[in-house]
């Protein structure tokens, strides 16, 4: 034996090592060696001389490639480990351990259709004979996200019926009939290319980063959640460095400033099965950008998405999403979003028309315009929306703000929203301006008609439950609140209406992805207060 062929025996054997004992960093670096020293023994062997020979030197390099793409894939540097992988595959095109990785690669990076080219591809390898299941179960997989990502079609409803146990699900990418346009809100937004109806599915993505975490009392609160914050950032800044087309993606959203002169970006830059993933990590960090970036762009879940993931009241999680990050807020939303694992899922909360903006709350917009001002303010705007204007117009009148004062001092709600509704009525308050106070001042609607005492005494002098629920759904949307409250009801009456009404509601809350039994499963659920 050669010193060379010695050498790249050693070098094999301690990187296997090192492969199998999961340090992938220092695997690579000998793998990296191994590569180079085979290669440039294939180029001072002639063909002619000794092929049995140059055969070995290539299906080494062969399995080195693989293997560094095995341990590159780890790490999650999708490029350089399809850079491998397509290295060992011109080697030997059926390479059933290498077809299996950059399917599994092209998985990660959402690329359904290709993955499941590979797939495919490694059945015809005779070294996958033992691993029929496993090959069969991948192409299974891939076709059920490719499936998911062209039609929309997605069903939460088992996990829901087996009470969120196990693993949250793993969805595909999906994007709906919307695209990104200039916004009169705020700088560029959603909006539907086609009429959208309550419940429908607007989009599905998965979190470049998400950092999650159970807060503790109030004074260790702050301090848990700057830790996560610093956590958080770290993660979004390796998530750039590892791959350009993330940092691309995140370069296109806002810092809170000059929005007006932002480009309008072309909907194919976010389907990942048509953009390329061409990626090199030259390009410097600009974390001063990105910072602010992250400040005005990021999400935090929602009490609802804590319930989902079976967290309690304490748990705190914020991440980033690309096109959610397009969404403005509005105080008379139309959509709502529901976070499943590190996915997003946007459905619409009421019917929406071609041409109209998505928008769903940054904060709750069931609360007094003074209090949505406040809140507003605290988030670096101030909402212009229908709702806003329209209540900044009623609320120059005095005996609206004595309403609001008097519940702030405990006075009988029965009596506040009599008074309210007999307000309207002298204002000629119609439509939608109807919803959009009692939106308003729905804990206090929620209190009289949980209250049996307060019915008995107001039942008949203020509008049926169901009217201002109607009245609301129309300008807000569905909301767990609502839905609370109509369940109450259907629980007193049982009757067939009060179920599909909430049925209805309960689809624009949670949307068509839960289907009737498990939504229906779901509400019984929350009337017994059992949690999720």
């Amino acid at each position: 034996m050669s010193g060379a062929e010695e050498q790249m025996q050693q070098l094999r054997s301690k990187a296997t090592e090192l492969l199998l004992r999961e340090e992938w960093r220092d695997s690579i670096q000998l793998y990296s060696e191994l590569i180079d020293l085979c290669q440039s023994q294939i180029s001072n062997t002639h063909q002619h001389s000794d092929p049995d020979h140059l055969s070995k030197l290539h299906k080494s390099l062969c399995v080195a490639f693989s293997n560094r793409a095995e341990a590159r894939s780890k790490l999650q540097h999708f490029t350089q480990a399809l850079n491998d992988c397509d290295q060992a595959l011109q080697i030997e095109a059926t390479h059933f351990k290498t077809l299996i990785c950059k399917g599994k690669i092209l998985l990660c990076l959402n690329k359904y259709f290709n993955a499941l080219d590979c797939f495919k591809a490694a059945l015809f390898d005779p070294q996958g004979n033992g691993n029929l299941d496993i090959v069969n179960g991948y192409l299974e997989k891939c076709k059920k996200l490719e499936f998911q990502s062209r039609t929309g079609s997605f069903d939460l409803s088992d996990w829901v019926l087996n009470g969120f146990r196990g693993k949250p699900l793993e969805l595909a990418e999906y994007i709906g009939p919307v695209k990104v346009n200039r916004s009169e809100i705020s700088g560029r937004g959603l909006f539907a290319t086609k009429n959208i109806d309550a419940g429908t599915l607007v989009l599905v993505t998965k979190a470049i980063a998400i950092e999650r975490g159970i807060l503790g009392g109030q004074d260790s609160a702050e301090n848990a959640q700057l830790v996560m914050w610093k956590n958080f950032i770290d993660k979004v800044k390796e998530a750039v460095t590892r791959c350009q087309r993330t940092q691309l993606l995140i370069d296109m959203l806002s810092t809170g400033e000059n929005e007006a002169g932002l480009e309008v970006p072309d909907m194919s830059i976010f389907r990942p099965e048509i953009e390329e993933n061409g990626c090199s990590n030259d390009q410097k960090l600009d974390m001063d950008k990105i910072l602010s970036i992250l400040d005005v762009n990021s999400l935090v879940e929602e009490a609802v998405s804590a319930k989902v993931l079976g967290k309690n009241s304490d748990f705190y999680g914020v991440g980033l999403w690309i096109l959610v990050s397009f969404i403005n807020h509005s105080c008379n939303p139309n959509a709502r979003r529901l976070h499943v694992g590190d996915y997003v899922i946007v459905h619409a909360s009421r019917d929406v028309k071609a041409g109209e903006e998505i928008t769903f709350m940054y904060f709750d917009a069931l609360s007094p315009l003074e209090k949505r001002v406040e809140m507003s303010l605290s988030w670096g705007f101030n909402c212009r929306c229908s709702r806003c204007k329209f209540e900044e117009a009623v609320c120059s009148k005095q005996e609206l703000r004595e309403i609001e004062i008097g519940l702030e001092k405990g006075v009988d709600v029965g009596g506040a929203v009599y008074r309210l509704e007999e307000g309207m009525k002298r204002w000629a308050v119609r439509g939608k301006g109807k919803g959009y106070l009692r939106a308003s001042f729905w804990a206090a609607y929620a209190e009289v008609y949980g209250s049996d005492r307060s019915m008995k005494r107001w039942g008949r002098r203020i509008p049926a439950m169901e009217t201002v629920v109607d009245s609301v759904v129309e300008v807000m949307g569905s909301d767990e609140r609502l839905l609370k409250v109509v369940v109450e009801g259907l629980k007193k009456s049982g009757g067939v209406v009060e179920f599909e009404r909430a049925m209805k509601l309960g689809r624009g809350f949670y949307g068509k992805v839960i289907k009737k039994q498990a939504l229906r499963t779901l509400l019984e659920i929350g009337i017994n207060d059992k949690g999720y």
